[in-house]
């Protein structure tokens, strides 16, 4: 499985720019390929009909990140899940590095977790589940049935660009429980931090966390590898 070859954009080190473990030197290892076209996505360049910038092994992924020093790893895209047994096989591999203290996996909603949830062992893994709202343009794509597979590890989040997104949001919790944590992320120009923190404070949501992007404060939004 090591010779498994994957459509890469980047792996590049800097530090996690949001949830709980935003600002602890992370290394990002990014996937080409996304089953979404979100409307505010900010990673355009890893879907086509840009064109993978090179493809690696299993073996050159994993060698690539322990040539870095960070205790953290970021898998992302895109959609990293989206190579299904590559993709399982690239966790576990990940996973099993000494040097590894946490392995999150951005994966956004639309991609069953049972496969992954159910045969990775590892405590060092845990998923942060973007589910998309009305703004995205693909919520219709989105599977509710992830919820109950998320565990107390794991991470909910919910891109905010406007009240209909933050009143579905609320309600998408109401009628689906996860262990999950909650978290509520702004869209800067259209629900400013300030304002998405007001509706969050006069709904009583006192079990959501506020998720902001610190890689968009400490750098140009438009960088990357950072």
């Amino acid at each position: 499985m090591r010779d498994y070859r994957i459509p890469m954009v980047e792996i590049f080190e800097t530090v996690e720019g949001e949830g709980t473990r935003a600002g602890f030197p992370t290394v990002f290892v990014r996937l080409f390929g996304c089953n979404l076209r979100c409307t505010w996505c900010d990673t355009k360049y890893s879907y086509p009909p840009a064109e993978a910038e090179n493809v690696m092994t299993i073996a050159e992924i994993v060698s690539k990140v322990s040539s870095f020093r960070s205790r953290h790893i970021c898998l992302t895209g895109g959609e990293p899940l989206l190579y299904g047994e590559k993709s399982l096989a690239l966790i576990e591999a990940l996973a099993e590095l000494e040097q590894v203290d946490d392995l999150h996996i951005e994966t956004n909603g639309a991609i069953d977790l049972a496969l992954f949830v159910e045969r990775v062992a590892s405590p060092k893994v845990r998923y942060i589940m973007d589910f998309k709202l009305p703004d995205s343009g693909e919520m219709a794509q989105m599977l509710t049935s992830n919820f109950a597979l998320l565990r107390e590890q794991d991470e909910l989040k919910f891109v905010i660009g406007s009240e209909l997104d933050f009143r579905t949001a609320v309600e998408v919790l109401e009628q689906h429980p996860t262990k999950a944590l909650p978290m509520f992320s702004p869209v800067w120009e259209t629900m400013p931090p300030h304002k998405l923190v007001e509706h969050m404070l006069a709904a009583g949501l006192s079990k959501v966390k506020l998720n902001m992007q610190l890689h968009k404060i400490i750098w140009d939004p438009a960088m990357r590898g950072v």
